[in-house]
């Protein structure tokens, strides 16, 4: 009987160990298809903060202060190259225009990526942070 026990015992530690390394490959893979939410304030008068989705076919949705655009990403193993697509002009307040086309040509210059956790940096140029929305 003290085999037995010994045996389940180390099967369900195999088990364990298998689907911990799983969570963890998860937590370091590209979050596609779902909502990425730049790690800023609200601009004031605003309770918006830029988004974008990545889908694994590369079609981007980008969210941000004021305009609301489709892009193309090519995500690979830690680099990432975001194309934005072309928008409508917006009726917003100078700042968020300002803030419009200072992450646009962010995005636009993003050469790499990492994700920790619920956290993805996207970096090149500058660093944007962005967390995943787990609502």
């Amino acid at each position: 009987m003290g085999c037995l026990r010994r045996a389940v015992a180390c099967c369900l530690l195999i088990l364990l160990a298998g689907s911990s390394g799983a969570a963890v490959a998860s937590e370091q893979s590209f979050p596609f298809g779902r909502e990425l939410m730049l790690d800023a304030t609200p601009m004031r008068g605003s309770k918006r903060v830029p988004i974008i989705e990545v889908d694994k076919n590369g079609a981007a949705s980008i969210d941000l202060w004021c305009l609301r655009l489709h892009g193309q990403a090519n995500v690979g193993a830690d680099s990432i190259s975001i194309v934005p697509g072309p928008f409508e002009p917006a009726q917003c307040s100078p700042d968020r225009q300002s803030g419009d086309e200072k992450l646009l040509a962010a995005l636009a210059q993003m050469t790499n990526w990492k994700r920790s956790g619920d956290i993805v940096e996207l970096s090149g140029a500058t660093t944007l942070r962005f967390r995943l929305l787990t609502n």
